[in-house]
């Protein structure tokens, strides 16, 4: 029996394995819904679980001591987990991005089992995270899990694993197209045909499961919503620029309380959770609203329930909180608290320009949604994702127009301000600590590479025999819309193509970063834009 990752069987399946992408992607999705959908619902058991602890708390003094011991035991029991496995910390979307760069070697089965069990004990007991980066990475374990299960060969272990993601994201937030969206533009990096195909089984087949279990009712039913008049548009970029520059400071200060964290050199990993903790512990009887991801905190700021002075308090502690939840290295994601930060942000703009400015109280809301997006925009510098999410989120069309005005804007701002997307920040400390983790490649195994060539780049134009290709790197087709093109020494390369790329497996990452700069593609080091 031939290997199957041998030269001959690396081709064959190449020009067959796109027929059963669908149907790998559903199945993806279909385990990917169900672990997520379990996961949620865990979470909100526990959620719901401490509300009740800390309302027994002010009724029985005696029970405080009780809690904090619990909670310092917990904290105990999620920073052994982290030492004994790093790839679960985080949001583990940095992690996802690693393994399709073939930068990290990740244990699927011990990922699965550790962020699930990690996140429900870390979101559970109050800390200020969200659900959606350990979805991400479970969905894309799953993908992984089943293509090692069912020896699949390399090249389709890549779409598994964007078709998991994409899944564990439209699980987490009822959201399919943005789970779509999110795959193809921060995950994979690239709106490639057969990534789009996969991801989208994957993502609707989740999507049924998640509303099978929650109901049809996006993630924030917001009512009585206005249009926002377009008189009114001027004060979304003036919104925009101060997202920008907000969201700037939030990725600085995130990698700054990580670097606290790690230069506490008598503060161990598996202890550094316990300071947030037990910081939950306090805010949980004191400011309970900044407890986890802060989902019921939107829905009570678009209320109305709180004063101009008590919303800036809860923003500053709730970013503070967030930020010493997140750099101790607890399982959970940032998507969530990022959103209500925002929303909190859009809160405050929008009450002060009615304040000051006569604009109509009945706004505020629009001002709240956009801030949303705006603000997930600048940190991690996907406006597509940002808009479509944050529509799906509400459930409301009818603000897509101004969402990306704002997250344009926001976008803007922020790549002038040279602030670099947070999961490739977070992405590269993983990979100057990743010692085990790793990739290393066999190099008796053949994969193959596939890289979009943009406008104006080396590649751009230039005859196949024209070009210095890296070594132990044969070009064994080109991808041109539909048509796939045996390329010869006089075949030119145009923007727009994918190229199809055989290489050693061991040699991979290199290959791919050279590629990747000669193609104008962008990467982790940012060798070039497209």
């Amino acid at each position: 029996m031939k290997n199957r990752n041998s030269t001959y069987n690396t081709l064959f399946h190449w020009h067959n394995f796109r027929l059963r992408l669908v149907m790998q992607g559903i199945l993806v999705g279909v385990l990917s819904g169900l672990l997520v959908v379990l996961y949620r619902f865990l979470l909100e058991e526990a959620g719901n679980l401490a509300h009740k602890i800390y309302i027994l708390q002010t009724q029985k003094s005696y029970l405080v001591p009780i809690w904090f011991m619990t909670l310092a035991l917990l904290s105990y029991i999620v920073g052994v987990m982290v030492k004994k496995e790093p790839m679960i910390s985080g949001s583990g979307i940095p992690q996802v991005e690693g393994v399709l760069l073939r930068k990290l070697n990740v244990n699927w089965l011990r990922v699965i089992i550790g962020k699930f069990i990690g996140g429900v004990l870390s979101i559970g007991a109050g800390l200020s995270l969200g659900r959606e980066g350990p979805s991400v990475q479970i969905g894309a374990s799953v993908g992984q899990g089943f293509s090692r299960v069912f020896k699949r060969v390399k090249i389709e272990e890549k779409y598994l694993i964007t078709s998991g993601a994409s899944a564990g994201l439209a699980a987490a937030f009822n959201a399919p197209l943005a789970g779509v969206i999110f795959a193809l533009e921060e995950v994979h990096k690239n709106f490639y045909p057969l990534v789009l195909l996969s991801s989208m089984s994957a993502s609707l087949t989740a999507d049924f499961i998640s509303k099978n279990f929650f109901g049809l009712k996006p993630v924030f039913d917001f009512r009585s919503l206005h249009a926002l008049p377009l008189n009114q548009y001027i004060y979304l970029i003036i919104l925009g620029i101060v997202l920008g520059i907000f969201g700037m400071f939030f990725n600085k200060v995130l990698i700054k309380t990580q670097d606290f964290y790690i230069n506490k050199k008598w503060l161990p990993v598996e202890f550094r959770p316990m300071i947030p903790f037990l910081i939950a512990g306090v805010l949980g009887l004191f400011l309970p609203q900044v407890l986890g991801g802060g989902h019921e905190l939107i829905g009570s700021v678009v209320e109305g329930k709180y004063t101009k002075s008590m919303i800036f308090i809860i923003l500053v502690i709730k970013f503070i909180f967030t930020m010493l939840s997140y750099g101790s290295g607890a399982p959970g994601g940032i998507f969530l608290p990022l959103l209500v930060i925002g929303a909190l942000t859009g809160d405050l703009y929008g009450t002060i320009i009615v304040e000051y400015l006569n604009v109509d109280s009945r706004y505020i809301t629009n001002f709240i949604i956009l801030a949303m997006a705006g603000y997930f925009t600048a940190i991690v510098k996907a406006p597509i994702t940002g808009s479509i999410l944050i529509t799906e989120m509400t459930g409301s069309f009818s603000h897509l127009l101004p969402l990306t005005i704002v997250s344009i804007v926001s976008y803007i701002v922020i790549d002038i301000l040279n602030s670099e997307p947070i999961y490739e920040l977070l992405l590269d400390r993983a990979l100057h600590k990743r010692g085990k983790n790793e990739f290393r490649g066999d190099k008796s195994k053949k994969i193959l590479l596939e890289v979009a060539v943009c406008l104006g780049t080396e590649l751009d134009g230039k005859m196949v025999k024209e070009i210095k290709w890296p070594h132990n790197t044969l070009l064994v087709a080109i991808k041109r819309g539909e048509v796939e093109i045996i390329p010869k020494g006089k075949t030119t390369i145009s923007a727009g193509d994918y190229l199809i790329a055989l290489v050693n497996e061991d040699e991979a990452p290199e290959i791919t970063q050279k590629l990747k700069a000669m193609a104008g593609n962008f990467d982790i080091e940012n060798i070039s834009s497209c």
